[in-house]
């Protein structure tokens, strides 16, 4: 039997600037709930859990990356909310409401709290379910990231990663620093500020692979007659001790000896030649540090050394958030 419930466009419209929902789901939803607004929005929302849990076992590794910033700058967030296509992480609704819930979670520090507040009335968590009803995709926030210093700033590369940047200090130009440094950790993906933040450990299993990757190679190059590859002794600063740097000099001279370049010019070639052992023993290190590796505006300066020339300021944290 036919519904005799009248819904009216201005209805349907309230609800669709509400939920994001499409036209007939706003419509059936309130012809559904009598016409009732609020039990329109409850129709959606129990949709929305039907659909997610027929989706749950889908993988939500396309979306959309954002930072926000407050108003002070001195504290930044970076999320990702995840979706099922790539169709879907680049429609203008879900951007909208990636930005949305950006908006919100610059007041949380955990994505559990951030999770559990307040979204027009629902938790962020429910509103995330009845946006899986409405868009027909999984939605998950696969990403949560807080950097808090006495200056932050941001930078997003095409929706698709978000990096933070914390300063010690806000120094003149900061705005211009924070974003050089964070397009740096957005492009360059870095996992921490300085070598000395690694385990020794972890310094020892890397250099292990590393070198067991390179003599594998050098076997099928050495097969086909081809140059073979350096084989590093050490991949990074925190190898590079006193000891092992004097014995590196050591080597050089013996090198130049053997050239038989003049004694009197050494002092000239030992620098580049020490410059680059260091280069070629601390892969790691420019791979992984950002304030170790080249700095892409300039590649002949490291980020440690571009961050100098804004005087006494350091690069206190950098988080980075990416989709996939």
């Amino acid at each position: 039997m036919e519904s005799t419930v009248k819904i009216t466009a201005a209805e349907v419209n309230k609800l669709r600037q509400a939920t994001g929902a499409g036209m007939m789901d706003c419509k059936k939803a309130l012809v559904e709930a009598g016409g009732d607004f609020d039990k329109a929005i409850e129709v959606l929302r129990k949709k929305g859990q039907k659909v997610a849990e027929k989706r749950a076992d889908r993988e939500s590794s396309e979306g959309a990356a954002v930072a926000k910033v407050n108003a002070d700058q001195t504290k930044g967030i970076a999320i990702v909310l995840g979706c099922e296509t790539d169709f879907v992480g680049k429609n203008e609704n879900f951007l909208k409401l990636a930005n949305q819930l950006g908006e919100i979670a610059l007041n949380f520090d955990s994505k559990d709290a951030f999770l559990a507040s307040d979204f027009d009335g629902m938790t962020v968590a429910d509103k995330l379910v009845e946006q899986t009803g409405v868009i027909g995709e999984k939605l998950d926030i696969n990403a949560f990231e807080v950097v808090e210093a006495p200056y932050v700033g941001s930078y997003v590369h095409i929706n698709k990663i978000a990096a933070l940047v914390g300063l010690s200090a806000k120094v003149d130009n900061a705005e211009t620093l924070v974003k050089d440094v964070a397009m740096q950790v957005a492009s360059m993906g870095a996992t921490t500020l300085s070598y000395k933040d690694f385990d020794p450990a972890y310094i020892a299993s890397e250099t292990e692979a590393r070198i067991a990757v390179i003599e594998k190679d050098n076997e099928e190059l050495a097969r086909l007659g081809k140059t073979l590859k350096n084989v590093p002794k050490y991949i990074s600063m925190a190898q590079l001790t006193p000891e092992v740097l004097a014995q590196a000099e050591e080597d050089a001279k013996a090198e130049l000896k053997a050239e038989g370049k003049p004694e009197q010019i050494w002092d000239r070639i030992l620098p580049g030649k020490m410059e680059r052992f260091i280069s070629d023993n601390t892969t790691l290190d420019q791979e992984q540090c950002l304030l170790d590796q080249k700095f892409i505006k300039d590649e002949k300066k490291t980020v440690a050394e571009y961050v100098k020339t804004y005087g006494d300021v350091e690069i206190s944290g950098f988080k980075r958030a990416s989709v996939g």
